[in-house]
């Protein structure tokens, strides 16, 4: 039970055994991409993987790495099509922010990517900077935690 929403989703640790089902809600996972459906695997399978649920199933999840300058760095953020806008990705957030053990936590975005930018805008990270060069056209933009949010912060 999420006791800040009773009845709305939960956040956990995933599992080995849950990237089958995390497949299916990725959008390019379950478009074929097995690209895609290898790394959500590998993913699940090295612990990197928090997934959020409720009594359906699997609604998103979120990747945590640390190879970003030996930070936290969210790789991937995905919500289920049918779960968006119903606050899974904020409850992803809270979730990675809560597991992440280094003093900063950054993540990116393409520029073209409103949805997650208003995401970050609301959970309050700022802006971090710009890079040109990843996709062509379409700059990413970064993003860093407020760090009184994080365990390593409030140390």
């Amino acid at each position: 039970m999420n006791p800040e929403n009773p009845g709305g989703p939960v956040a956990r640790r995933a599992h080995a055994s849950d990237w089958t089902e995390l497949a299916g809600i990725d959008s390019l996972a379950a478009a074929g991409d097995d690209a895609r459906r290898a790394n959500i695997r590998r993913w699940c399978e090295q612990g990197l993987v928090v997934l959020a649920e409720d009594a359906s199933g699997p609604l998103g999840y979120g990747v945590l790495e640390y190879t970003f300058f030996e930070q936290g760095f969210v790789s991937l953020l995905m919500v289920a099509p049918t779960a968006r806008q119903k606050g899974v990705g904020t409850r992803l957030l809270k979730a990675v922010e809560a597991a992440c053990t280094t003093p900063k936590l950054f993540t990116s975005t393409n520029v073209s990517n409103h949805p997650m930018q208003r995401l970050l805008h609301q959970a309050g990270w700022s802006p971090a900077g710009l890079l040109h060069g990843l996709d062509e056209g379409d700059p990413e933009l970064f993003y860093l935690c407020p760090s009184e949010r994080l365990r390593a912060g409030r140390a």
